[in-house]
């Protein structure tokens, strides 16, 4: 199952595509790497990479999914961006000036498409009903603007990670 990794800035997907024993082939972005991983002891790994060695500190930080990774030469702070955090960001409405496509989290049945492509919605206001394992869920417009795309239909099953629906954002100034 791919992930999405936050460092600084920067969103990497990331997906382990195979597992033998401690190595790991990766991909990251739109690369594959192969690591070879030894947990070291609780939160300390040693990572082989092109015949280098990294020791690798996890630190959880204040939030879940938040960490504090360190290395001999640099500290970083990630975020593991699950489907779970990723689907209630969404639910609720919370998307990134720049995300204004909202995306499925996990395969479905669209239920319900209560608005038109071209119609102004509200912060909070109801876009798309998704039928998922036995549970229906709202996806709620993350601010005021326009329904500009409806990609999908009432009734179609659809994939985790589709796009649903995009949203052109009112700049509320």
């Amino acid at each position: 199952m791919p992930y999405k990794i936050k460092i600084k800035n920067r969103i990497e997907k990331i997906e382990i595509l195979n597992q033998n024993d401690t190595l790991y082939q990766v991909n990251i972005g739109d690369k594959t790497y192969l690591f070879d991983v030894v947990k070291v002891e609780n939160g300390v790994y040693s990572v082989l990479y092109n015949g280098k060695s990294t020791n690798m500190e996890m630190i959880e930080a204040d939030k879940p999914n938040k960490y504090i990774v360190n290395t001999r030469n640099n500290d970083y702070q990630i975020e593991i961006i699950d489907v779970k955090s990723h689907y209630r960001e969404i639910s609720d409405g919370a998307l990134n000036k720049d995300d204004t496509i909202i995306l499925s989290p996990m395969p479905g049945k669209i239920v319900k498409i209560p608005v038109k492509q071209g119609d102004k919605v509200e912060k909070g206001e109801t876009l798309i009903v998704v039928s998922a394992m036995k549970m229906e869920s709202e996806y709620k417009s993350p601010a005021n603007g326009i329904v500009s795309k409806i990609f999908v239909k009432e009734g179609v099953n659809i994939n985790g990670n589709q796009p649903l629906i995009e949203i052109e954002l009112i700049n509320q100034n």
